[in-house]
């Protein structure tokens, strides 16, 4: 059965790039294991296929699924989501080009971008992307190459206008990137709303299981993608083939997963409104955070993380995460299990001393699919009661 653009979201999750083996009839396809192909002749690639770095089968069903889900014409599957990134940079940017980037990020994109890519001399500036003026003045403050958002972002849940950031960075000349992954592109479609790329760690919710690293860069572009492409194949930071298949499967539950982090994580928010060791809950499902409404217009629902700001300061944060039982201390986010991290010292420790400083006070859960009812007892027993 080949899957259209046109069937719903979980259809296309299923079955997209899916199509069963046709010489057994296994409803899976295999994961090709192999590192080369043999050629009918020289440059005779049977299915374009000549080594495993250029492309791989099991990657090329990863890589139409991705395309699908997101509604565009190419994807490409990398090693993690920094490598999905770093080529997508390097694929657009060269030394004096200027990118505009959101002050609440993922601390290892901040790092790519500052401390490798500014070697390079790659300017970047840091704005709040929630302050659509801001954002205007900071594109036109000098040539702007790309402007990058994360919405949610990454610790604090602020939420961007992804169509009128597209329309800014339109207007500057810039490529708009947004970083999708604490959405899912079942919950959110930055390429419909006017983005020219997405990009996702697919590691997290897509993968679901806590079981692979993977990153991917979706976009309808040709010539972007053919640049794209050409660095995946020359630097190499290819996903290998169980790692692709691994994400493929996880993709499968995406869309049921995602209901269910929601539903968790909406519930857990409205729970710890008004505790008295808080003194903020960072959720968009709030009708409280200032990008509820805007969530609500962009979003299908508002997704599995949580940010809490604790009254007492690091030292009981620090100790709250470190005494839940069913949420675990660990990086990372989006799998089955719920996990309880410090941004501040673990996944945010390289902003220290920038605009994308974590305050230290604050922690950050990834709501799994666990029973709400277990989720929260864990919580109340953390806490403290003032």
């Amino acid at each position: 059965m080949a899957i259209q653009q046109t069937e719903n979201f979980e259809t296309r999750a299923i079955h997209a790039g899916q199509q069963f083996d046709p010489t057994t009839g296994a409803i899976i396809p295999p994961v090709y294991l192999t590192s080369t192909f043999v050629q009918d002749g020289i440059g005779g690639f049977r299915g374009g296929y000549e080594y495993a770095r250029g492309g791989n089968p099991t990657r090329t069903s990863l890589e139409t699924l991705l395309a699908s889900l997101e509604g565009a014409k190419h994807g490409l599957s990398f090693a993690s989501g920094l490598a999905a990134e770093d080529a997508l940079l390097r694929a657009v940017l060269e030394p004096g080009d200027r990118i505009v980037l959101g002050n609440d990020a993922y601390g290892g994109t901040h790092r790519l971008i500052d401390r490798i890519h500014g070697k390079w001399g790659v300017e970047n500036v840091v704005v709040e992307m929630s302050d659509l003026s801001a954002v205007s003045k900071a594109v036109a403050a000098g040539p702007t190459k790309m402007l990058w958002l994360e919405t949610p972002s990454n610790p604090l849940m602020k939420i961007s206008d992804i169509a009128e950031l597209a329309e800014i960075g339109h207007a500057a000349g810039a490529i708009v990137v947004v970083d999708n992954t604490f959405a899912s592109p079942y919950l959110q479609q930055p390429l419909a709303l006017g983005a020219d790329v997405v990009v996702h760690s697919t590691t997290k919710y897509l993968g679901g299981h806590s079981d692979v690293l993977g990153g991917a860069v979706v976009l309808n572009d040709d010539a972007l993608e053919e640049k794209v492409r050409f660095l995946q194949f020359a630097s190499g930071g290819v996903s290998g083939p169980m790692d692709a298949w691994l994400t493929t499967r996880g993709i499968k539950t995406l869309a049921v997963r995602m209901d269910r982090h929601s539903a968790n994580a909406q519930a857990i928010a409205e729970h710890l409104v008004g505790h008295p060791a808080l003194d903020a809950v960072y959720y968009p499902g709030l009708p409280t955070h200032p990008g509820h409404e805007l969530a609500k217009r962009q979003m299908r629902s508002f997704g599995g993380m949580i940010s809490l700001a604790l009254k007492a300061g690091p030292k009981a944060a620090r100790k709250f995460a470190e005494s839940t039982k069913v949420f675990q201390l660990a990086e990372s986010l989006g799998g089955v299990e719920s996990l309880i991290g410090y941004p501040s010292e673990m996944t945010h420790a390289s902003v220290k001393g920038t605009p994308l400083e974590v305050p230290e006070n604050v922690i950050r859960l990834s709501v799994g699919i666990e029973s709400i009812d277990d989720l929260l007892a864990d919580l109340d027993r953390a806490l403290p009661r003032r």
